[in-house]
């Protein structure tokens, strides 16, 4: 190993890569005896007995081996993999099977990760096997590798969007649509994923569901919040909304009592929508003293003389701030640290820019399946990382019920 490290640290180009292949030939020579090591540990807590041992407590016997090739991202290894029957509920003999090394498994999960990573990253089927085959050290990878892959991630798929939803404690629901164009009735158009991410009583960001719909009116959004309650569902403390109408009447209906947060940052693009690019600059001024305030109070301070100022200025400014009303300043009420995270409905705009990049050089989808498969995978991948919410530490006083001081709420804002 000593020679390796002298290679490794000459700054020559042939050197780097060679020092890398000499340190992962040898670790490719152990490969074999660590896989060899977990089946036969796996095979005796099976066999419930070593070897040649005679006790009452022995569910199986051995009886050879088997050759097999199996790649791993040190490339493929030839190994020797136990076998035994077990003795079955009816007094036959069944073949015992390695839940870690599955009988028909070709390469191993971190393989299998790298090629769905590399799929969901933005690369072609064909660009994929040219880009792992220095990984897998020329091991076959058929033309049909990743078509299956996607199929068994197709399978997990729809596992996940039937699961149930009962043991699911949300504290926050993110509630928004990402807009693609997919192949509907023979025909291409945009058509909204409607996506919902919650955040669990320790912070963690979770994605609990997926589904296209044929529009943001009130009939998808509620159609879309039932799928969840009858998964079993229960109304979180608060929901984090764009400004969809047909969302806020859909939660009128399911979960009436759920305090809402409107996205100041879609509010903001509505605002600047109703006034001249000149105006633009002030507008967002006068908006950002309400949304990043110190308090409630001077929030509603800054937020009354908005309407004052802009109501002379540009009607359509203040009608449409007065249209979120106090929906804009829910989330005064919650942790101090928490407030970046409930402002907007970022948690979903990231996954729909992240499903951007990837998909940049596709026109369309085929099917409404193609698309909720690929965002989905995109998270199972490890493509894109939901992270916990800031102040998550400060969870435990909103799961109390501890969270809001309504001392300091404005009068306003406590009626709304």
């Amino acid at each position: 190993m000593n020679g390796i490290k002298e290679l490794a640290e000459r700054p020559t180009e042939m050197s780097l890569p060679y020092a890398g292949d000499r340190l992962s030939e040898a670790i490719r020579g152990r490969i074999r005896d660590f896989i060899h090591e977990i089946a036969e540990e796996e095979l005796e807590a099976a066999l419930g007995a070593g070897n040649h041992e005679r006790v009452a407590t022995r569910r199986a016997y051995r009886h050879g081996t088997k050759t097999r090739e199996l790649t791993t991202s040190y490339g493929k290894t030839v190994l020797e993999q136990p076998r035994a029957k077990l003795f079955g509920p009816d007094g036959k003999k069944v073949e015992w099977e390695s839940s870690m090394i599955p009988r028909y498994a070709r390469r191993c999960r971190q393989v299998d990760a790298a090629l769905l990573g590399l799929y969901f990253g933005g690369v072609n089927t064909r660009k994929v096997k040219q880009a792992i085959r220095p990984l897998l050290r020329n091991a076959p990878l058929s033309k049909s590798a990743i078509s299956r892959l996607i199929a068994r991630l197709k399978e997990f798929f729809e596992a996940w969007r039937r699961r149930n939803l009962a043991d699911e404690d949300i504290a926050y629901l993110f509630l928004d649509g990402i807009y693609v164009r997919v192949r509907c009735g023979g025909k291409v158009g945009s058509l909204p994923v409607l996506a919902a991410i919650g955040v669990r009583a320790n912070g963690e960001k979770v994605l609990l569901a997926l589904e296209v719909r044929g529009g943001e009116g009130e009939a998808a959004w509620r159609g879309f919040l039932e799928d969840m309650t009858a998964r079993g569902l229960r109304a979180p403390r608060l929901a984090i909304i764009d400004g969809s109408a047909g969302l806020s009447k859909a939660l009128d209906v399911i979960w009436p009592k759920v305090e809402r947060q409107r996205c100041v940052v879609h509010k903001l693009r509505n605002l600047l929508s109703h006034a001249p690019e000149r105006l633009h600059e002030e507008i967002r001024s006068d908006f950002h003293a309400i949304v990043y305030a110190e308090d409630a109070g001077s929030a509603r301070a800054a937020y009354d003389a908005f309407l004052r100022k802009w109501r002379r200025l540009a009607e359509g400014v203040a009608r449409s701030l007065e249209e979120a009303g106090m929906e804009l300043l829910t989330f005064f009420r919650y942790p101090k640290s928490q407030w970046k995270s409930l402002r907007t409905t970022n948690a979903v705009e990231r996954l729909n820019g992240e499903f951007r990049r990837r998909v940049k050089s596709q026109s369309s989808f085929p099917s409404e399946t193609s698309v909720l498969v690929l965002l989905f995978g995109m998270l199972a991948s490890g493509m894109v990382r939901l992270r916990k919410i800031s102040g998550y530490e400060d969870m435990p006083q909103v799961t109390a019920g501890r969270h809001i001081d309504r001392r300091e709420m404005p009068q306003a804002a406590l009626a709304a």
